[in-house]
C-alpha cells in the first residue's frame, strides 16, 4: 500500500537542484584535472578504441561512433555526441586534435560541420596517447549507464591534455577556462617539477611563459604571473598584423585572429564600424584567405595614419579580445579552483600512480610467464618420463595430476605442458624458450627496481613525456609580447599638428596647420579668426594634437589641457572662451602658452616677465599638474608673464624688448628655483624709457643658428647669432630691430635655422604663412624687409616658427 510523505517544496526544490547542479558539474561541464576530459570527451575517445578506429585503420563514418558511444556509454541526444567530436577534430579549437576528421568539419567562419552521415574519423595519433596502457588496470572502470558494460574513470593520459588543450565549459553557479599551452614547454614545465617537487613558478614561467592558442596572434605578458598564481585572471590577445602598400595606399593585413574568434562575425563588425562611422579611414575591406593561411585585408584612404587605425580598430572590434582564465577542474570528485603548479602537480601524481599500476600488471604478468616456462622447461629436461606418463594416463585430468606429482609442478605448469605442441620438443624451439625466460627475468628485475626506487619511477615518467615531447612537440604559435592593453583617447587621434590661436579676451581655437597654406612673402594673409572690435588676437603657435598645453595665467598659474581636447575650429571661427575649459578666478587671463609632451622630461621651465626678470624651475617638479593648476612663478605687482620656454643644462638665454634691445647669456647664470619664486633680473631697460619685454629665445648648446625679428607693422628679417655678443645676465643688451614710426616696434624674436615656415597672426585675426628663407638677413641694426602687408590701424600681434618635419 503506497503512502503519501508531506514534504515543503523549498526544501524539495533545494535537494532537486543541488542534485542537478552537482550532476551538470562533475558529469557534464567540467574536466577532471588528471586526463582533461569531459564524461562526453572521454566516452567517444574509448568508443573510438573499444571499436578499433585507431589512426592505423581507415576512416569510419561519424554517424558509427556516435552510435556506439550513444548505444553504450552517453545515453543523450546524437547532436551533443556529435557537436563534441566535431570539435575534437577541428585545428582551430584544439591546439593538438584527438579525432583525425575527414570531410567538412566545419570552419573558423563558424560554418557548421555536414552532418554526421557524411563525415568520417578516427583516433589521432596523439589522441591514442591518452589510451595508451588502457587494458594494462592502470584506471579504474565503473559501470555504464544501464550496468552491462564497463567505462574509464579517466584515462591513462600520456599526454598533458589539460594544460596543452585547456578547457571550456559553463556548469551550474561556475566555469571553467584553460587556455591551451604548447606541448614542449609544458613537458619542460613538468620535467623541472619531476626533477624539483619544489620548483617555484617563477622557474616553472622560465620555461613556460604562458599559453599558446591554436589561432597564433599575439598575448600581453601582463596578467600571465596572476593568473597562474591564482587560479584565475584576464589575458589580453590581439590580432598579428603586417603594413603593406597597394597603389600608394596604406594596407593592414591581418594574418591570425584571437583564439575562438569567428572570423566571418569580425568581419561583419569591420564593416558595421565602417558603416556607422565610427572608423572613417578605411577605403575597402577583403577577405583574401585561402589555402596558405588567413589574411583579412583592411585598405586606408590616402593620408590616413594606419597606426591610428588600427589603434581604433583593435578598440571597437574583436581583433582584440580578453580571455579569462578559470582554472577550475574536478579533484577527488569535487570542483577546485587550481594554480598551474597544482594542475602540475595533479598530472603528475596521476601519471605516477599510472606507471606505477602499469609497471605492477605487467611484473604479474611477467612472473606468470616465467612460471610457466619454468615448468615447460622441466618437461623438456624429462620430456621421455613426460610423455611416457601422459600416454599411461586415462584422461587429462590424470595426467595434470601425475605430472604435478611426479615433478612437483603447480596445476598452470602442468596444463601448459599438456598444451604444448610436439614442435617445441626441436632443438632451436627450447633454445627460444631458454632466450625467453632470460629475457624475461630481466625484465622482471628492472619492473622490481621500479617498483622498489621511487626516483626510477619517476624517471621512467620523465622519459615518456620526454619521448611525447619529441614525437609531437612544435613551434609555439602565439607570440607573447609588450603591448598596451587598454586604449587612451590619444591612441585614436591622429599626432597631426594644429595652430592654436588666443585673443586677448581670452577665446582659444585650434586648427589643423593645413588650413594656413604656404603664401609670399609680403601678402596680406587670410582670416584666422573672427574678433570683436575690443578683442584682439594675441597668440599663435602650433602643437601636436597629442602634447599637453601648458597655459600660464597673470597670477603666475599654470593649467594644463591636452591639445586634442581644445574646441576645434575652422579659420575664420572666434573659438571658445577658455574659462569654458578651465577654472579661472575672477580677474584671471591667460598670460602665455607652451607645449609639452611629457612632464617628467629633464630639464628646465625659463619664465620672462615683461619687467625684464627670468627664473628657470625644474619640469619634474610640475608633474603633478591637475585640472586645478599649480603655482607657476610668483609675479610682482604690475609685472606680466611675457613668454615661458623648455631649456636644457648648457643652453644660452635672449631676452628682446619692445624698443628693440636685445641681451645674450648663459642659462646657468640664473640659479634654479622652486615653483613658488619670482626670479632674477635678466634685462634691464634704460632709464627714462617707456619699454618692456616682448620675447624670450633659447638658443639650444652648440647649435649654430639666426634670430629671426618680426616689428609690429609687418617687417622682418633675419640676423646670425654670432652678431649678438655674449654677456652678463642683467645688462642691457645690443640693438637688435630698428625701431622707427615705419616698421613700429619689435614685436617678437625667434630663432631660426632657415628651413622653417613662420606663421604670423595679426590682431585684427589675420594670419599669413610663409617661408623663413624667403626673408632676408640684415645684420642687427636693421628693419628688414616687409613680411605681412597690414590693413590700416592693424599690428602684428604673435608670430610662430613652424619645424619642417610639420
Amino acid at each position: 500500500m503506497s503512502q503519501v510523505l508531506p514534504v515543503e517544496i523549498t526544501d524539495e526544490v533545494k535537494q532537486s537542484f543541488i542534485n542537478y547542479a552537482m550532476s551538470v558539474i562533475v558529469d557534464r561541464a567540467l574536466p577532471d584535472v588528471r586526463d582533461g576530459l569531459k564524461p562526453v570527451q572521454r566516452r567517444i575517445l574509448y568508443g573510438a578504441y573499444q571499436d578499433g578506429v585507431l589512426p592505423s585503420r581507415k576512416h569510419v563514418k561519424c554517424a558509427k561512433i556516435v552510435g556506439e558511444v550513444m548505444g553504450k556509454f552517453h545515453p543523450h541526444g546524437d547532436a551533443a555526441i556529435y557537436d563534441t567530436l566535431v570539435r575534437l577534430a577541428q585545428p582551430w579549437n584544439l591546439r593538438y586534435p584527438l579525432i583525425d576528421g575527414q570531410g567538412n568539419f566545419g570552419s573558423v567562419d563558424g560554418d557548421p560541420p555536414a552532418a554526421q552521415r557524411y563525415t568520417e574519423a578516427r583516433l589521432s595519433n596523439i589522441g591514442l596517447e591518452l589510451l595508451q596502457d588502457l587494458d594494462k588496470e592502470t584506471v579504474p572502470f565503473v559501470p555504464n549507464y544501464d550496468g552491462t558494460q564497463e567505462q574509464p574513470e579517466v584515462l591513462p593520459a600520456a599526454l598533458p591534455n589539460l594544460l596543452v588543450n585547456g578547457s571550456a565549459g559553463i556548469a551550474v553557479g561556475m566555469a571553467t577556462s584553460l587556455p591551451p599551452h604548447n606541448l614542449g614547454e609544458v613537458v619542460d614545465a613538468l620535467v623541472l617539477m619531476i626533477d624539483n617537487p619544489e620548483v617555484t613558478l617563477e622557474e616553472v614561467m622560465k620555461v613556460l611563459p604562458g599559453p599558446d592558442f591554436p589561432t597564433g596572434a599575439k598575448l600581453s605578458r601582463r596578467g600571465i604571473k596572476e593568473a597562474y598564481a591564482t587560479g584565475r585572471g584576464s589575458l589580453k590577445v590581439r590580432a598579428r598584423v603586417r603594413n603593406e602598400d597597394k597603389n600608394g595606399r596604406a594596407m593592414l593585413v591581418f594574418t591570425e585572429i584571437p583564439y575562438q574568434v569567428n572570423k566571418a562575425d569580425l568581419i561583419a563588425q569591420i564593416a558595421s564600424l565602417v558603416r556607422n562611422k565610427v572608423i572613417d579611414e578605411i577605403a575597402a575591406l577583403r577577405d583574401e584567405s585561402d589555402r596558405q593561411g588567413m589574411r583579412i585585408a583592411v585598405e586606408l584612404k590616402r593620408g590616413a595614419n594606419p597606426q591610428v587605425v588600427l589603434n581604433k580598430l583593435y578598440k571597437h572590434s574583436r581583433l582584440q579580445t580578453s580571455f579569462t582564465v578559470n582554472l577550475l577542474a574536478i579533484v577527488k570528485g569535487e570542483p577546485k579552483v587550481l594554480t598551474l603548479l597544482e594542475l602540475m602537480r595533479h598530472y603528475l601524481d596521476h601519471r605516477g600512480l599510472v606507471v606505477r599500476k602499469r609497471t605492477e600488471y605487467e611484473l604479474r604478468k611477467a612472473r606468470e610467464r616465467a612460471h610457466v616456462l619454468e615448468g615447460l622447461l622441466i618437461a623438456l629436461d624429462h620430456i621421455d618420463e613426460v610423455i611416457a606418463l601422459i600416454r599411461g594416463s586415462q584422461d587429462a585430468a590424470e595426467a595434470r595430476a601425475g605430472l604435478m606429482g611426479r615433478f612437483s609442478l603447480t596445476e598452470v605448469q602442468a596444463q601448459a605442458i599438456l598444451d604444448m605442441r610436439l614442435q617445441r620438443l626441436v632443438g632451436l624451439e627450447r633454445d627460444k624458450l631458454q632466450a625467453e625466460y632470460r629475457e624475461l627475468m630481466e625484465e622482471i628485475g628492472r619492473l622490481e627496481a621500479i617498483l622498489g626506487d621511487e626516483k626510477r619511477l619517476w624517471r621512467v615518467v620523465r622519459d615518456e613525456l620526454l619521448a611525447i615531447k619529441d614525437k609531437y612537440g612544435d613551434q609555439r604559435r602565439t607570440q607573447i609580447t609588450e603591448f598596451e592593453e587598454g586604449f587612451s583617447l590619444e591612441d585614436l587621434i591622429e599626432d597631426e599638428p594644429m595652430v592654436i590661436t588666443l585673443t586677448s579676451q581670452g577665446f582659444v581655437k585650434r586648427t589643423p596647420l593645413e588650413a594656413y597654406r604656404a603664401q609670399g612673402r609680403g601678402g596680406m594673409g587670410a582670416q584666422a579668426g573672427k574678433t570683436k572690435e575690443e578683442d584682439e588676437a594675441i597668440s599663435v603657435f602650433v602643437a601636436s594634437m597629442h602634447d599637453t598645453l601648458l597655459i600660464f595665467t597673470n597670477r603666475g598659474r599654470v593649467y594644463g589641457e591636452k591639445v586634442h581636447e581644445l574646441p576645434e575650429a575652422s579659420r575664420q571661427a572666434r573659438g571658445t572662451h577658455i574659462v569654458s575649459l578651465l577654472p579661472l578666478q575672477e580677474g584671471e587671463e591667460v598670460a602665455a602658452l607652451l607645449n609639452v609632451r611629457d612632464l617628467t622630461q629633464e630639464g628646465y621651465f625659463v619664465f620672462a616677465t615683461k619687467n625684464g626678470l627670468i627664473k628657470k624651475t625644474e619640469i619634474k617638479e610640475y608633474q603633478n599638474l591637475s585640472s586645478a593648476g599649480l603655482i607657476a612663478i610668483n609675479l610682482l605687482e604690475n609685472d606680466a608673464l611675457v613668454g615661458v620656454a623648455i631649456a636644457q643644462e648648457g643652453d644660452q638665454v635672449m631676452l628682446a624688448t619692445q624698443s628693440g634691445q636685445a641681451i645674450r647669456f648663459e642659462l646657468s647664470d640664473v640659479r634654479a628655483t622652486g615653483r613658488a619664486s619670482q626670479g632674477v633680473t635678466g634685462i634691464r631697460f634704460k632709464e627714462g624709457r617707456d619699454d618692456r619685454v616682448v620675447s624670450l629665445v633659447i638658443l639650444p648648446k652648440g647649435e649654430e643658428s639666426e634670430v629671426l625679428a618680426v616689428g609690429s607693422h609687418g617687417y622682418g628679417k633675419r640676423t646670425p647669432i654670432s652678431e649678438y655678443p655674449l654677456q652678463g645676465r642683467g645688462g642691457m643688451g645690443v640693438i637688435t630691430f630698428n625701431t622707427n614710426e615705419k616698421v613700429g616696434q619689435l614685436a617678437a624674436l625667434m630663432r631660426v635655422q632657415g628651413n622653417e615656415d613662420l606663421l604670423v597672426l595679426s590682431r585684427r585675426g589675420n594670419a599669413i604663412r610663409t617661408k623663413v628663407s624667403s626673408i632676408a638677413q640684415y645684420g642687427r641694426a636693421t628693419s628688414g624687409v616687409r613680411v605681412m602687408n597690414l590693413s590700416d590701424k592693424d599690428e602684428i600681434a604673435s608670430a610662430f616658427v613652424i619645424a619642417p618635419q610639420d
